[in-house]
């Protein structure tokens, strides 16, 4: 897993690489909803990604995790469909009730049965190397989703651009992310952290929180901000400090959001004696996105070795995955 994280920016160059390759075929159906359909380390990327362009979509993305699909589906809907192993269950019977609904798809997946269903129906798919864990492949999946997005004109990406500026910064900031990573799991260990981010960066703290389940075996969670002012924070009045909140920033956040967590902080001060401030870098959205899931992924990795745990066991997915196995599946 190391070498995986160690190789995020390399793997954004490879995907531009793979996106230059591609021979997506365009339609001429209108789009007037999009659907990005995916679960854990392969669905996340649609999380980040629709709140990265809800600001410049033309039409409303929706993020679905399950195995049904929003009633809304239909011939104009662009569904995009994203698994990395190609067969999560979920995600092929939310496909295959889009092929129904006569929706327009695209597939992001490694091969499996998914990859089966894009060529038998003459999808879109791109694809990457399989054989590793999904979360490992984040920076292909959300690069291939930026293009998507792109191609299909839901919103204007400068795929090339941005995402080879978002590597350079990795590349540059590469020894400053291990000195605050190592910093932040030394003060972590042992705790539970609690990550919160404003309206349009929760699909990161989601991020944090699934890698520190996974790789760190650590419960965790997170919240939105301002949301959480009207429910969570009345928790923290039972709060202690083995709770440890952790804001993730940008300098760019709404000025009344950045208040917000300047008053919350206050609050929380009173039942807890670490609280942790994040912030992000770089000049775009995507800049900042992608900084502050690379800095958490070296923070659950950190986190892996102080718990003296196997980064790669998913022993408790893999129980669940094999009695799901044993109960028939109705399409």
């Amino acid at each position: 897993m190391k070498s995986l994280i160690s190789g995020f920016s390399q793997h954004i160059e490879d995907a531009l690489n793979i996106i230059k390759a591609s021979d997506f075929r365009s339609t001429d159906q209108p789009i007037q909803n999009v659907v990005i359909s995916g679960l854990g380390g392969s669905g996340i990327g649609g999380t980040i990604i629709s709140e990265i362009i809800e600001p410049i979509a033309n039409v409303p993305v929706t993020v679905n995790k399950g195995y049904s699909i929003p009633a809304f589906v239909s011939e104009s809907t662009l569904f995009i469909a994203c698994s990395y192993s190609g067969n999560t269950e979920e995600t092929l019977m939310a496909t295959k009730a889009a092929i129904q609904k006569g929706s327009q798809v695209a597939c992001i997946t490694s091969g499996g049965e998914l990859m089966n269903v894009a060529k038998e129906n003459g999808f879109n798919v791109i694809s990457m190397q399989g054989g590793n864990p999904p979360r490992a492949m984040l920076a292909y999946s959300f690069s291939f989703l930026c293009h998507i997005v792109d191609f299909y004109g839901i919103a204007s990406i400068e795929v090339n651009k941005q995402l080879a500026a978002a590597a350079g910064l990795l590349d540059k900031e590469k020894a400053a992310i291990h000195e605050e990573a190592e910093q932040i799991a030394k003060k972590l260990f042992n705790k539970t952290a609690i990550f919160y981010a404003v309206k349009g960066n929760t699909g990161i703290a989601s991020r944090w929180r699934q890698q520190f389940n996974e790789n760190a075996k650590m419960l965790a969670w997170e919240a939105e901000i301002p949301e959480m002012n009207h429910n969570e924070l009345v928790g923290w009045e039972g709060g202690n400090s083995q709770f440890v909140p952790v804001f993730l920033r940008n300098k760019d956040d709404f000025d009344r959001n950045q208040k917000r967590i300047e008053i919350i902080k206050e609050i929380m001060a009173q039942k807890t004696d670490l609280i942790i401030e994040i912030w992000s870098k770089g000049e775009s959205s995507i800049d900042r996105a992608l900084y502050l899931v690379h800095l958490g992924d070296w923070i659950s990795y950190y986190l892996s070795e102080l718990n003296q745990v196997d980064i790669l066991d998913i022993k408790s997915i893999d129980l669940l995955k094999a009695e799901l196995a044993k109960l028939p599946l109705n399409d």
